[in-house]
């Protein structure tokens, strides 16, 4: 970090700026394959926001612990930000898209409108493009950038895209109580939207019976004339892949006779919370917490056993790509191995059937499966780690 620039972020009450900025730009570089001055410029940048917010922060500023508390939410920023990186950015674009119209559901809603499933969806889509916008330029804003610039790697999408979120959950004091943002940017999008126009649907679709008075040129019934001709777009390979995911794992509960967890798995489909879901399936919290985590068991053994093949396609984490891990993470990985896991890897990756693995290692198919499972699972835990290595996420 050149003098310059730390100067900009320190001050009389220093909190070893270039400390934090060294573990950022190390980080960096061992988890992504930016180049060195991307690396040096994201760390740079997060290094300066850890810094402002924990000198403004009244709260840190009293703990005593102004440091530690830098560190920290020097790690929580450069974890957000690793995530979006490892996702890609296609992935990491409908991660955010989709985090952000969980939040926003329930509030879309125009005035005098009872819009179905769909037509929340096209709302909410008219409405996170303009937000989109409005977080980028937050971003600048923040960062001190000029009003061109845009993200142009994908570390720093994945910043950008890290930081859309955060700005997004900002809370945001009302009287009384505090809300997130993006809520209330959605809350005045929903009260801005034109009245409902009514539109016969068969009308629209015939186009003849009424056209001698005038009312086939109505804007409203072309549009929906126009809509209902235009064939639909393929569904993208993303959701469809995603689709099938969720259908096989509905069916594997099913067949297991754990109905209660497929119940649990359709309401969380639907982002209810766990509040919700308890009234639902009429559960006391501790009675849901039990049914989490026999669903979580499930999952687990669905992802790692039963289809590993197509969760892993659908996570972009493969075989062929090295099971989504970055070349110094598969090094790593690859040498924590013994030499029957690393040799039953190797035959994996080259496509050999599991018969013939079996018979070449000496193990019966079970012995092959729990070896095979104990592999991905070591990989899931890597992809998944906290920078700090303190813990896992969950978001796969």
């Amino acid at each position: 970090m050149n003098s310059a620039a730390t100067a900009t972020i320190q001050g009389e009450n220093s909190i070893g700026v270039e400390v934090i900025f060294q573990l950022l730009f190390k980080e960096l570089q061992q988890s992504t394959k930016a180049s060195e001055q991307n690396c040096h410029d994201v760390a740079t940048r997060i290094a300066s926001e850890v810094y402002r917010i924990c000198n403004e922060s009244k709260r840190i500023q009293a703990s005593g612990a102004v440091e530690n508390s830098a560190i920290t939410l020097a790690r929580h920023r450069l974890q957000q930000c690793l995530r979006y990186y490892q996702l890609g950015s296609n992935r990491g674009r409908i991660e955010l898209h989709s985090t952000l119209s969980a939040i926003i559901y329930r509030y879309i809603n125009p005035p005098q409108k009872q819009l179905s499933y769909q037509g929340r969806l096209t709302i909410i889509e008219d409405f996170l493009q303009s937000f989109y916008l409005e977080a980028l330029n937050a971003f600048r804003r923040e960062n001190q950038m000029g009003a061109a610039y845009r993200p142009q790697t994908l570390l720093e999408l994945a910043e950008y895209m890290a930081f859309t979120e955060r700005y997004g959950k900002r809370r945001i004091p009302l009287p009384g109580r505090q809300q997130q943002l993006v809520i209330l940017r959605a809350q005045t999008f929903s009260q801005q939207q034109p009245p409902e126009t009514s539109v016969d649907i068969e009308q629209a679709a015939e186009g003849s019976a009424n056209e001698a008075d005038g009312s086939w040129e109505e804007p409203a019934v072309q549009q929906l004339r126009s809509a209902m001709a235009t064939q639909p777009e393929p569904e993208p390979e993303e959701d469809t892949l995603r689709s099938v995911v969720i259908t096989e794992l509905l069916d594997y509960l099913e067949q297991r006779q754990q109905n209660d967890c497929a119940d649990y798995f359709s309401l969380r489909l639907q982002d209810l919370s766990a509040q919700e879901i308890e009234s639902i399936l009429g559960l006391t919290p501790r009675q849901r917490d039990y049914l989490q985590q026999r669903f979580k068991y499930h999952l687990i053994r669905f992802a790692l056993l039963h289809r590993w093949e197509l969760v892993h396609e659908w996570l972009e984490a493969s075989l062929p790509t090295n099971l989504g891990l970055t070349p110094q993470q598969w090094q790593a990985y690859t040498a924590e191995l013994d030499d029957k896991q690393r040799s039953l890897l190797n035959m994996k990756q080259q496509g050999q059937p599991d018969e013939k693995i079996a018979k070449t290692l000496g193990l019966s198919m079970a012995q092959l499966q729990k070896r095979w499972f104990k592999i991905l699972e070591q990989a899931w835990e890597i992809r998944n780690s906290l920078v700090s290595g303190s813990g896992a996420s969950t978001h796969e």
